[in-house]
């Protein structure tokens, strides 16, 4: 069974979508956090079921994260996606909190020639789970910021949250 909810955050609301799960930790196993108006962004289906309660260790983690209290998420997960798609993802969860590093720097992780960027990029950009996969911590090789599903302004948000100078 497919469940969400929404909380609040300093970048708005959050979408939290999950399955529930007899294996998962609280029972629900996160299949994307996403923002409105996100590209790729979880839109609430009709047989998906609100509830708020499946989230409440997730929603916790969140706000001790905007409280700059937290800086690695430990919470289960679904993952669907390529691949490809996969290989990235986990070498986004293998940046560090306050950290930043490039789209080519992700390439040369998951052993991709430098022809691969714009394809990590894209896979990035399909990442439905903002916030606790940091694909906000991938910029530029130049040091700007580029790309993100949620918008530049909250990529910078979180950066400076995390007090990154990118």
């Amino acid at each position: 069974m497919t469940v969400c909810t929404t909380i609040d955050s300093p970048l708005g609301e959050l979408l939290l979508v999950g399955e529930k799960s007899a294996t998962a930790r609280g029972g629900t196993a996160l299949a994307s956090l996403s923002m409105p108006c996100q590209k790729h962004g979880a839109v609430v289906q009709d047989d998906w079921v609100e509830d708020g309660d499946a989230f409440a260790e997730i929603a916790s983690q969140l706000r001790s994260y905007f409280d700059g209290t937290l800086t690695r998420f430990d919470i289960e997960y679904v993952t669907r996606g390529s691949d490809f798609q996969q290989r990235v993802w986990k070498a986004l969860e293998t940046i560090p909190y306050g950290t930043t590093t490039s789209y080519g720097e992700i390439a040369a992780r998951i052993g991709a020639s430098r022809a691969a960027v714009r394809a990590v990029g894209t896979a990035i950009g399909a990442n439905p789970l903002l916030l606790v996969r940091p694909c906000h911590r991938v910029i530029g090789a130049s040091g700007a910021l580029t790309g993100y599903a949620a918008g530049l302004e909250r990529k910078r948000q979180l950066l400076d949250l995390e007090s990154v100078g990118a």
